[in-house]
């Protein structure tokens, strides 16, 4: 453990590119899972996970479902121009990530493409968002149907193939409900109808919370102070139900386990004041080594990329060394990382 404050180099390491998982494992559950939960390190397989929880433990799950937000399009000079749509506003409104040859005033008209050559024509409005960093659109009607009949699965950018059908199914939890996500809450795409019976047999509750992943989630840290880093803000929402089910499962022994690192950070960002509350906010919350966790016990969770803000939450969450050590163990054995890569299992190291 550096003897000083954390910089971003400390979360930097070497990953052979071709442990960047491109597609899914043929079958969801089938993903490798490191267990790093117990004192040296267990390499199983996902399906497993039943089996290292305990009966009484509580799985939380982020519901949000993802959008086909990415849209190819041009405006009328015939200039290329390429969306993300970030957030879906009332009434048929939306804030976005442009690419463009050159920014496009407000007044523009984008015309999007959709697969059958069809489209439909979107107006800007100007410039909205945190630091005004996003471009404020007017969709001719419903954003939710236009981007489910014309739009992308918006892929990570480290996924280097067009997105296809398969994406369309396995870039989506199987619980998958409330749609906002520009990203899949990754660790939970490895649940399948099996676990999740298995789960249930053994006497693990569950619960559900959300929070709409954006596109700021694959933003990298530019600053080697990490305190001078701006985390983007998510919208999320906890119900007084989950709140209730968490303290069920308190009262009575059990463990919490988030499912992937937005639900933690949901779950933490509710508990901030030093009590969980039910409620729907924002939320910008950075978690790194050194922070006082409330809720969470328990932690699955992908492989996340070097200097990522994801990397310092899991090193906060499990230790700065333990996570050192799991990770150089998983390049080792050979685990696919990122969002269509294997799991891990973390359990929340102890102060000294």
């Amino acid at each position: 453990m550096p003897s000083r404050p954390y910089t971003l180099s400390d979360f930097d390491f070497a990953l052979p590119p071709e442990l960047i998982a491109q597609h899914p494992a043929a079958e969801r559950s089938a993903s490798r899972l490191l267990d790093g939960s117990g004192a040296a390190p267990v390499d199983r397989v996902f399906r497993e996970l039943p089996t290292l929880l305990n009966p009484g433990d509580l799985l939380v799950f982020n519901d949000t479902r993802v959008v086909k937000a990415r849209l190819l399009g041009h405006k009328a000079s015939g200039g290329a121009v390429e969306a993300l749509v970030e957030r879906v506003l009332p009434p048929h409104e939306v804030l976005a990530h442009l690419r463009a040859s050159k920014t496009p005033r407000p007044g523009t008209m984008l015309h999007f493409a959709g697969r059958d050559g069809a489209g439909f024509d979107a107006e800007v409005l100007g410039r909205g968002g945190p630091q005004h960093s996003l471009f404020h659109l007017r969709f001719p009607s419903d954003p939710f149907v236009l981007l489910e009949r014309h739009g992308h699965v918006p892929l990570p950018p480290y996924i280097t193939h067009a997105d296809d059908a398969d994406d369309e199914r396995r870039y989506q939890t199987v619980f998958a409900a409330r749609p906002g996500a520009v990203a899949a809450p990754t660790a939970a795409l490895h649940f399948d109808a099996a676990v999740l019976a298995a789960l249930h047999a053994r006497g693990v509750q569950t619960a559900n919370l959300t929070l709409h992943v954006g596109a700021g989630t694959f933003q990298p840290v530019r600053t080697e102070n990490l305190a001078e880093h701006r985390m983007h803000s998510e919208w999320f929402e906890v119900s007084a139900a989950t709140v209730a089910a968490i303290a069920r499962a308190r009262a009575a022994g059990g463990a919490i386990v988030a499912a992937g690192t937005t639900t933690l950070r949901a779950l933490e960002s509710a508990a901030r004041d030093g009590t969980l509350e039910a409620g729907a906010r924002e939320t910008d919350i950075f978690i790194t080594p050194g922070f006082e966790f409330r809720v969470v016990d328990r932690l699955v969770t992908n492989f996340h990329l070097p200097k990522s803000t994801l990397m310092m939450l899991v090193s906060a969450f499990a230790g700065y060394e333990p996570m050192r050590a799991l990770y150089a163990h998983a390049i080792r054995e050979r685990y696919r990382f990122f969002s269509y890569g294997d799991a891990m299992l973390l359990a929340r190291s102890t102060p000294a």
